[in-house]
């Protein structure tokens, strides 16, 4: 394994390609490369140097990506071994300290904004789940793997490597347990008095969406005595707080029986399935039309759907599914109501999010005001040097 010192292999820049490096940014792409060390195999520490030389990061090498090199650290003298990710853990940990009052679930590691680019660890009271998702993170799996078990307050260690992503890295999915035995099919979590049951063996992402903890208590605020329809509703955090906070009736949408299914156990376990809840196993995009056509409406109408656009890439289409189901409920949306719309794409800028969702308004003939910008909670951080971890905008939406 490549150490900081003279014999790590090099990763050469093109002349004056060592810009974003020099102010931070992580990622080192293919077209910026002059050469690299034929010595390098996927997963290995690189010393990333300037055209003339000069040291700039240590970083994961990645030959079939177009995100050549990741990096690890900025310190020449920094020995990229497995107390460097002890060290890394254990930084992460403390920053999340003060939340555990909130929930005995939340993002213990959130990759790039945590200085370890391609690692993802959530938790679940006892169980932490991993994703992995670069060939450095893969390198040292079992190294953060361990730092999180002794360091986080976790018995059981689950992953959840089924992303697309890992094959842009030569990585084949892996999902299963790591350490520990799972006590049953599901983990139970409270989240501001509210009790979940969590799927993290079969569930999206890591079984949950800790990402909009405080985003579904606003939602439990502006829910008190609403009709409210919630879209793309998964396992219910959003239905539930809608309910918690007083709605008068909650009409909740996802295509995912076994999510649903979810979601009505959460709602009576926390004694909220009183004739106020109702559950639609449906496409969403055929839902909202239906109900268009039934003449429903409804107070407030949450918009929480999946990554449309994974790369800026695929942005324009992603940008017509987004006005489409905006479009649809600021139609259902009765005067004086509010849309809660989200959009968790990486390739969709806050500001283009907003423009997409101001030309629905218009297409649906609507004067909207922005009440609020949301964004994931502060468990999932965003440097500076690097924006497009702001995967997560949010707006909160007047319709007068």
């Amino acid at each position: 394994m490549a150490r900081a010192g003279e014999g790590a292999p090099a990763l050469v820049l093109k002349a004056g390609r060592e810009k974003s490096l020099l102010r931070r940014h992580p990622w080192v792409f293919s077209g910026a490369i002059e050469r690299a060390d034929a010595r390098a195999q996927a997963g290995d520490t690189v010393a990333v140097r300037t055209n003339a030389g000069a040291f700039l990061a240590w970083a994961a090498y990645s030959p079939q990506s177009q995100i050549r090199a990741r990096a690890w650290s900025w310190a020449e003298h920094e020995r990229i071994d497995g107390q460097f990710f002890v060290a890394r853990v254990r930084a992460a940990i403390a920053r999340r300290a003060g939340l555990a009052s909130a929930a005995n679930a939340l993002r213990l590691i959130h990759g790039e904004a945590d200085a370890l680019p391609g690692v993802v660890c959530d938790r679940y009271d006892e169980v932490a789940v991993f994703q992995f998702s670069s060939a450095g993170a893969e390198r040292w799996r079992e190294a953060v793997v361990d730092a999180v078990l002794v360091q986080g307050g976790c018995r059981v260690a689950y992953e959840r490597s089924d992303l697309d992503v890992r094959a842009l890295e030569g990585l084949a999915p892996r999902s299963g347990r790591l350490r520990g035995e799972l006590r049953g099919p599901t983990v139970a979590i409270v989240e501001h008095g509210l009790k979940y049951r969590v799927d993290v063996a079969d569930g999206q992402k890591t079984g949950f969406y800790l990402d909009q903890r405080a985003n579904r208590d606003r939602v439990r605020v502006l829910a008190g005595g609403r009709d409210v329809l919630n879209c793309f509703c998964y396992t219910g955090g959003f239905s539930l707080n809608a309910l918690a906070g007083g709605a008068r009736s909650a009409l909740s949408i996802d295509s995912s029986a076994a999510a649903l299914a979810l979601a009505r156990e959460n709602a009576a376990l926390n004694g909220l399935d009183h004739g106020r809840a109702e559950w639609l196993e449906a496409d969403v995009f055929a839902a909202l039309r239906t109900l268009r056509d039934q003449g429903r409406s409804f107070d407030l109408v949450v918009l929480d759907p999946p990554k449309f656009a994974p790369t800026a890439g695929h942005a324009e289409k992603a940008a017509r599914a987004y006005k489409d189901i905006n479009l649809l409920a600021l139609k259902l949306l009765r005067p004086s109501g509010v849309l809660v719309t989200f959009s968790c794409s990486g390739g969709v800028s806050p500001e283009l999010f907003q423009k997409v969702v101001a030309g629905a308004a218009a297409d649906a003939e609507a004067d909207v005001a922005v009440l609020e910008r949301l964004q994931a909670d502060v468990d999932h951080p965003v440097t500076l040097a690097f924006p497009e971890g702001e995967y997560l905008k949010g707006l909160v939406l007047e319709k007068r």
